[in-house]
């Protein structure tokens, strides 16, 4: 069977098709420029021409693409977005007037001939198979499963970074208590994680779908390394270009969450938090006055354990007395997600799981 997998960053889409009759070696590998960096580019081009902007599509990850739209509105050029787009900057489309942007229909956008057009989506399926097609790998799968980061739908005035960690909070409460469990199948999705459901939009009917958050998915995927497989007690930690996760493990059951922002950590913080969540000290509302989204722990009395980290950002904990594993599953850190992604099949897909985990290794 074939699984198309993305992780979908601030920085990369890291893309696996999986093909259970191949060494995962020897499966079709991308790591290529993330969703929002390519519009973030599309919209800079609009600027630089002195153009009107019309923004299409739906929400997708913001970073990039935000900072590009306040650069058009900073150079006194015009923004139309619909509701649907804009929601890729903030979910109160009050808030995302108050920027500038002009809310209208589709309808009304499509017959702006002078403006420039720019689409807004994190799955593009089209580019990935045409990018397929250019080495003649044929652009066909079975399923389905891709990785975002989402804050969700935040109440209007309520914290998105608190609704997020609220979110994490459920996930290991109400599930399983397992990191393969946290997926999502297309039904599953909560009608609240508003940039997966566009994903599930964009991704169409036709295809079995899985989608997870971006950060679990590749602390699923560094448990592919047979080095952190070893550990039973252990701290796994992902830090990514915008956001860092840490889970605290018992083989695969959850025993504390911690998440920030990673720009905002020092290594000296970022080991003193690591510290107190395998300890069980660590306050989730001190996290959440440091600017980061919280933590849980559920065990306490622990000492720090074997500590993994992956993430385009792990030189951060180089040299950390700490003294961190650099997990490569399969051999490639940058597809953790990817394979945390397929992994997460296995767990949601009983038919499946046999013929995954021989190709994956079990």
């Amino acid at each position: 069977m074939k699984i198309l997998a993305l992780d979908i960053g601030t920085g990369t889409q890291d893309i696996l098709l999986f093909d259970s009759g191949k060494t995962v070696e020897n499966c079709i590998k991308m790591v290529m420029p993330a969703p929002t960096v390519i519009a973030a580019r599309r919209i800079r081009d609009v600027t630089a021409a002195g153009k009107t902007l019309v923004l299409m599509g739906v929400n997708m990850g913001g970073g990039p693409v935000a900072d590009a739209l306040r650069s058009h509105l900073q150079a006194g050029l015009r923004v139309y977005a619909t509701p649907e787009a804009a929601e890729t900057f903030d979910d109160d489309m009050r808030v995302v007037q108050e920027m500038g942007v002009v809310l209208a229909n589709e309808k009304d956008l499509e017959r702006m001939d002078a403006a420039q057009k720019v689409e807004l989506k994190d799955l593009d399926l089209a580019m990935v198979a045409k990018a397929l097609a250019a080495f003649d790998v044929s652009p066909d799968w079975d399923a389905l499963a891709v990785a975002v980061f989402d804050h969700g739908k935040a109440p209007p005035g309520y914290s998105d970074r608190k609704f997020r960690f609220e979110h994490l909070r459920r996930q290991s409460r109400e599930g399983k208590g397992g990191i393969a469990y946290l997926g999502y199948l297309r039904h599953e999705i909560p009608s609240y994680m508003t940039r997966m459901q566009a994903v599930a939009r964009t991704a169409g009917e036709d295809v079995p779908l899985l989608v997870m958050d971006s950060a679990e998915a590749t602390i699923l995927g560094a448990l592919e390394d047979t080095q952190v497989q070893r550990h039973h007690c252990k701290i796994l930690v992902n830090l990514g270009n915008e956001h860092t996760l840490a889970f605290h493990l018992h083989g695969t059951t959850i025993q504390g969450i911690f998440e920030h922002h990673t720009h905002l950590l020092t290594r000296d913080r970022l080991e003193d938090y690591l510290e107190r969540l395998v300890s069980g000290n660590l306050d989730g509302d001190e996290v959440w006055r440091d600017q980061g989204h919280g933590a849980i722990a559920f065990s306490r009395c622990e000492k720090m354990g074997f500590l993994a980290v992956t993430g385009p950002l792990r030189r951060r904990l180089e040299g950390s007395s700490l003294n961190p594993y650099f997990a490569t599953p399969h051999g490639d850190m940058m597809l953790a997600g990817a394979f945390g992604l397929v992994r997460a099949w296995a767990g949601k897909r009983e038919p499946w799981r046999e013929e995954i985990e021989a190709a994956l290794g079990s």
